[in-house]
């Protein structure tokens, strides 16, 4: 039955806090333990999280708020489990956050913690369409910090960076191996021939994958592939292995890798270059997805964050996050974050880099009143010794008003359907005319016309920008402090590498993670430790002599 905690909000008359000496009492309210308790224990809506438990009269539920927080401290101060359960039975500042103001006052079976985040995980997985609750949770809590810092979001900056998860970087053969081992463990071991209960032996990984000649790896590959195609032809006749996941696995890795021969009943590994980027990647993770970016290969997912950059702001914190399979674009993921952030955090300005460009994302931005701002820019220049389009005077990238000479088209028009402008101009005016060699238009009979897609528009005008040093450097200084943001993530809250598998579980811990990496930053912000107050005692200090 769920029941909301609200015990914290009445101290008791006796309790560890009162004994306390005065200095450490404010010590301890001016740590991060009581700014935690103030600006995120107290703003736990634990509403958002009754779904998980029954309406029924019944046994309440263990308080959510100080679930949650456990939670959030775990990231915050990179705990494991263990350490965290001995920090919540002993360590008077991580009681004192929770709103506990006994050193083991309360008591919870480490079965409740992980019942909490089994309930989360399903609750997640099968109400896709209601949200993740933790990232409604982090959306409260936004608002929360961008009231208490008066922070501004009009211009905010957004990049990716890639993670992974709790699996381990296999090659064709050794994924191959493990699919077929999972595979093999799901089926009764009745139905298994004697070369399918050889791949049990502990000892057939060792020969099979450390005891290789490189000339030997194709066959091995192949020998492979095919007691995986002659397993999953099993399940036709046992249907009771069916619907487990470890064959659902296997399946979609025989049709992904391999081509039948129907005459000779054997199924051939496809060429590396045939395997799509969205193919398995691991026997334990199967929506983990394959990505080569700046020349290097990564497994896993990748987490689309947004952060504000204003330069009148004490510190910047993040406002979304977004977590995909790594093969899902940056301009997708943009497309997706923009409509949400304009509903919770509005702005004005978004700086990306080329990564992002797109003529369709440019106009939706544009529709929703942002401005992108990129500092760079995928594809290649085009080398033209004709005028740019933009000498032409064009409305909203649909109607071409006049040419670089003001001259009015006798008709314009704009294709929605193939995004096509086109203009059509006086033969008799144009030909005279000084810029005729340089002109984009082409000659006809009757008359001159200019055609022009609006994506070669769009990508024009955004180049024509970036060749502008001074726009380019404003914009790349906005935009280089979240590749920070991204560091930190991995560094200091171990996003890297997750502990967990599977696109919800990581976007669980990455809502987590961003909840404790924006509670970091308040915690400067109210500690007075933030980039104005760095300025400030620079400026103090120049000019002043040295001593000798």
């Amino acid at each position: 039955m769920f029941r909301e905690n609200t015990l914290h909000r009445q101290e008791k008359l006796f309790n560890n806090l009162s004994g306390m000496d005065p200095r450490y009492k404010k010590r301890l309210e001016e740590s991060w333990a009581g700014l935690f308790y103030k600006h995120v224990f107290c703003q736990i809506d634990e509403r958002l999280f009754s779904p998980l438990y029954s309406s029924d009269n019944g046994r309440p539920n263990f308080p959510i708020n100080i679930l949650v927080a456990l939670e959030i401290i775990k990231h915050l101060k990179n705990f494991t489990d263990e350490v965290l359960f001995d920090a919540f039975a002993y360590d008077f500042q991580i009681s004192y956050a929770l709103g506990l103001r006994n050193i083991g006052e309360r008591y919870f079976a480490r079965r409740t913690f992980y019942d909490f985040r089994a309930r989360l995980y399903q609750y997640t997985l099968e109400h896709p369409k209601e949200g993740s609750v933790i990232f409604q949770q982090f959306e409260t809590l936004v608002q929360h910090f961008i009231e208490v810092a008066q922070l501004d979001t009009e211009e905010q900056r957004m990049d990716s960076t890639q993670i992974m998860s709790n699996i381990k970087r296999a090659g064709r053969l050794a994924l191959a191996y493990d699919v077929l081992l999972q595979g093999i463990k799901a089926c009764p071991l009745e139905i298994l021939g004697s070369e399918f209960k050889e791949v049990l032996d502990p000892h057939y990984k060792t020969n099979l994958l450390y005891k290789l000649k490189d000339t030997e790896a194709s066959s091995r590959l192949e020998k492979l592939l095919n007691l995986g195609g002659e397993l999953s032809q099993h399940r036709k006749r046992q249907l009771g292995i069916t619907r487990r996941l470890e064959i659902q696995v296997l399946v979609r890795f025989i049709k992904e890798q391999t081509v039948h021969d129907d005459e000779r009943n054997v199924w051939l590994a496809k060429e590396n270059k045939d395997i799509t980027a969205s193919s398995l990647q691991s026997a334990f993770d199967a929506e983990a997805t394959y990505r080569k970016k700046a020349g290097k290969s990564h497994v896993g997912f990748v987490v689309n964050l947004t952060e504000t950059c204003a330069d009148n702001n004490p510190v910047q914190i993040v406002t979304d996050y977004q977590v995909e399979p790594n093969s899902t674009s940056d301009v997708k993921m943009a497309g997706e974050s923009l409509e949400k952030l304009q509903g919770t955090t509005p702005m004005n300005d978004l700086y990306v880099d080329g990564g992002y460009y797109s003529s369709d994302l440019v106009k939706k931005a544009e529709g929703q009143g942002v401005q992108l701002h990129y500092t760079d820019m995928t594809g290649r220049n085009v080398t033209s010794n004709k005028l740019p389009y933009n000498v032409f005077n064009i409305e909203h990238f649909e109607r071409i008003l006049s040419c670089p000479k003001l001259q009015e088209p006798l008709r314009s028009n704009f294709d929605s359907k193939s995004g096509i402008l086109s203009a059509h101009f006086d033969l008799n005016v144009c030909t005279p005319c000084p810029l005729k060699d340089q002109c984009p238009v082409k000659f006809q009979k009757r008359d001159t016309v200019l055609r022009v897609s609006q994506k070669s528009l769009m990508a024009e005008n955004t180049r024509l920008i970036l060749m502008d040093k001074k726009d380019r450097s404003e914009n790349g200084s906005k935009r280089a402090a979240i590749e920070g943001t991204n560091s930190a993530f991995k560094r200091a809250h171990g996003a890297g590498k997750l502990k967990v598998r599977g696109l919800v579980r990581c976007s669980l811990v990455m809502g987590l993670k961003t909840i404790a990496h924006n509670f970091h930053q308040i915690v400067r912000f109210l500690q007075g430790d933030t980039r104005q107050q760095g300025r400030k005692n620079v400026d103090l200090h120049q000019g002043t002599l040295a001593t000798i």
